[in-house]
């Protein structure tokens, strides 16, 4: 990804869907992941709310963290924590890359694919979490 964003600017388009059908997005005119020696860093800035509210605020400008390579600012591996790879913080407001729920699961607390900002509750997964990449220059 850094390879690809690192040349040219990028937006992002996040597009969710739960089980009842609802469909929303979240855009940023502005995506971009930094190199390896800085830990793959997420960029993200110009949020356009289209319904799912922005989950990525709180991941913005962190490092990527997988189950191997605990880059985020909490005290635990939040990648162990929450079954996912993703750019954590503290740990997640959005855990695409978890562990997929069959919707709301109260049993099990933020391990799924959540997007905490269209649902506020972190034991709701997603039908379908979908990330594109559009180059805008």
């Amino acid at each position: 990804m850094y390879q690809l964003t690192n040349s040219r600017k990028y937006m992002l388009r996040v597009d969710l869907e739960d089980f009842d059908g609802n469909k929303v997005f979240a855009l940023y005119s502005s995506f971009s992941v930094g190199p390896e020696a800085d830990g793959y860093r997420l960029h993200v800035s110009g949020f356009k709310n289209g319904g799912a509210g922005d989950s990525l605020a709180n991941h913005n400008d962190q490092k990527f963290t997988t189950l191997d390579k605990d880059q985020d600012l909490y005290d635990q591996n939040c990648a162990r924590l929450y079954l996912g790879a993703f750019w954590y913080k503290k740990c997640h407001h959005a855990n695409p890359n978890g562990v997929y729920l069959w919707g709301d699961d109260p049993t099990i607390f933020a391990i799924g694919n959540v997007w905490y900002t269209w649902k506020n509750n972190f034991a709701v997964g997603m039908k379908s979490i979908s990330m594109k990449i559009r180059c805008v220059s």
